[in-house]
């Protein structure tokens, strides 16, 4: 019964260290998204930022077709998809002096918005929906993978660069 009792207590406090771990890591990556950089701002401070200037830009077409294009993400991160798709697919509107947020700029935010590692996901849900993503082939360079991180609203300025070429 007392090596039982032991057997469980070292269980429990290893499943226990492990979830703390993977909880922590989750806050972290968050912590670090909201520390302020040079202008003072943080990353998810500028995300909100476009989501609110750009809102009324948003119609109910596009907010239902940004809804179906996340229903992939699991559930629990799926506002967090959301918000960062949101964020880049209203900066691309706003720069672009949009009077509205058309197919062109969901698709062009959506692709350079989800991660390398999900675009096959991605890829078989606007398959789904009767969406042609061949027309945006070249920013799927530009999404973020495990080597190249580098904040959502950089990628302006690597298009920008890519076009003058």
């Amino acid at each position: 019964m007392n090596a039982i009792f032991i057997t469980l207590i070292f269980v429990w406090t290893v499943i226990f260290l492990g979830l703390l771990a993977i909880g922590g890591f989750f806050m972290f990556r968050k912590f670090l998204k909201r520390l302020p950089k040079e202008d003072g701002k943080s990353e998810l401070d500028w995300q909100d930022y476009y989501i609110h200037k750009a809102l009324p830009m948003w119609h109910d077409d596009s907010k239902s077709l940004l809804n179906e294009l996340v229903t992939p993400v699991p559930e629990l991160f799926r506002d967090v998809a959301k918000e960062r798709i949101a964020g880049r697919i209203s900066k691309i509107a706003l720069d672009e002096g949009a009077e509205r947020i058309e197919l062109d700029h969901i698709m062009r935010g959506y692709i350079i918005a989800t991660p390398k590692r999900d675009h096959g996901f991605m890829k078989k849900k606007l398959t789904q929906l009767g969406i042609d993503y061949t027309p945006y082939s070249s920013y799927f360079k530009y999404a973020d993978d495990e080597k190249n991180k580098f904040s959502i609203f950089d990628h302006s300025e690597l298009i920008a660069k890519e076009a003058q070429k």
